[in-house]
């Protein structure tokens, strides 16, 4: 008597699950696509770099010490080197980010 009660709420657990599950399924792939990274700088560059903009494209904070500056400049050099395939203009605004923060700006922006 009891055995067919467990197992017709059991039959009835598992319904109302797997109507849930197709129902988020169903509302998941509904939403629209967005970005979910927010790690790295979005946006064009300023006509003059400044200390903000410098740290946002070494993915640095503002105060950081020079040899971290050295170590994340390596870094983002190397994955957009134009030897390796990147871009010159980016590689010059990774140097001129790094010059940035480092206190040796010239007197004129990037080459390009």
């Amino acid at each position: 008597m009891v055995a067919p009660l467990i197992a017709g709420l059991a039959i009835a657990a598992v319904a109302y699950g797997s109507r849930y599950g197709v129902q988020a399924w169903q509302a998941f792939k509904a939403r629209p696509p967005s970005v979910r990274m927010h790690k790295f700088y979005e946006g064009g560059f300023q006509p003059k770099m400044n200390r903000r903009e410098a740290a946002l494209i070494l993915g640095v904070r503002e105060s950081v010490q020079a040899d971290k500056v050295r170590e994340a400049h390596r870094k983002v050099m190397v994955a957009n080197h134009p030897d390796a395939g990147g871009s010159h203009y980016l590689a010059s605004k990774i140097n001129e980010a790094k010059d940035t923060l480092l206190g040796q700006t010239k007197s004129s922006g990037s080459v390009f």
